[in-house]
């Protein structure tokens, strides 16, 4: 009886140049895996932790069996997605005061690594709470990215007509919002306003910019001294932005920063981001205020020097 002899061993530059392929595939594709795990997430860390769980899939997978490693990589996220956003809707139901998604500076990567921005604004992000794990995946890869439904259902093993239902259901549960392109320059504008009204004592005079019903929505997270609940109404949202500014913000630096594709303020203490402000506009007036100042959600605007 002849026995077989073993198999030879890969040459070692045989195995290096795979790896290489399976690295410069994965990089190509990161951006958008990064997108829609952090628009599934709204928190940067719980999405590079997406990440990072794709790519050592990747790393195990039979490469040689994958036709496309673009739709199985952003397969893999999107679904390691949807169990992180479960985990994460159970830990928010015990998180401290309002929540807020981590803002993340976009002025190097305008999209994320989408085609449509949109969903990427705070203001979606925040609106997107309201839907499932999986029809907030149906809604950013149809609605940021564009895919087409046959595409969303074969990512998340749907038929086609349960992918489109999905995609329905979930515009409806966002409601509808002015479909007026965001006009950064506006933002920038109504910024520079309530800082200038600020510094001078006099944020009365913002008020003719805020809607009746403005909404503040400040997000400590325990972390820090903040309110427990949101502002409504303009009135209170006027005497809680003149009482945060003279007591915190006045004695700080002021920097115009981008996050989520918009402008917004970050303000400096003792050389640190302390917080960062951004507006939610619609039709000339501001709906809301977000105040972000979980120190946790502010790395991403540390100074640089």
């Amino acid at each position: 009886m002849t026995t077989r002899p073993p198999a030879p061993e890969r040459p070692d530059a045989l195995a290096d140049a795979e790896d290489a392929g399976a690295l410069d595939a994965f990089l190509a594709v990161r951006p958008q895996l990064f997108g829609i795990a952090y628009r599934m997430l709204g928190s940067v860390a719980e999405a590079e932790d997406v990440v990072q769980d794709a790519w050592i899939r990747w790393q195990g997978a039979d490469r040689a069996a994958v036709r496309n490693p673009a739709a199985f990589l952003t397969t893999v996220t999107t679904r390691l997605a949807i169990n992180a956003a479960t985990s994460a809707r159970a830990r928010r139901e015990t998180y401290v005061g309002p929540w807020l998604p981590e803002p993340v500076d976009t002025s190097d990567d305008p999209a994320l690594g989408a085609e449509r921005a949109e969903a990427l604004e705070l203001a979606t992000l925040l609106l997107m709470e309201r839907l499932s794990p999986v029809e907030r995946a149906v809604y950013v890869l149809r609605e940021a990215f564009g895919y087409p439904y046959r595409r969303v259902a074969e990512i998340l093993d749907l038929t086609e007509a349960g992918a489109r239902q999905l995609a329905r259901r979930a515009r409806d549960r966002l409601g509808t919002r002015e479909a007026v392109p965001v006009d950064p320059g506006e933002h920038r504008r109504l910024l520079d306003e309530l800082v200038r009204a600020a510094h001078e004592g006099d944020l009365a005079r913002f008020e003719r910019y805020l809607a009746d019903d403005v909404v503040a929505r400040p997000d400590g997270g325990g972390r820090v001294h903040a309110s427990r609940v949101e502002l409504v109404g303009l009135a209170r949202v006027s005497l809680f932005l003149d009482n945060v500014w003279r007591k915190f913000w006045n004695a700080g630096g002021l920097r115009h920063v981008e996050a989520n594709g918009l402008p917004a303020i970050v303000v400096d203490l003792d050389g640190a981001p302390f917080a960062l402000l951004a507006l939610d506009v619609v039709a000339g007036r501001v709906e809301h205020v977000y105040v972000q100042v979980n120190p946790d959600k502010l790395t991403g605007y540390a100074a640089t020097s």
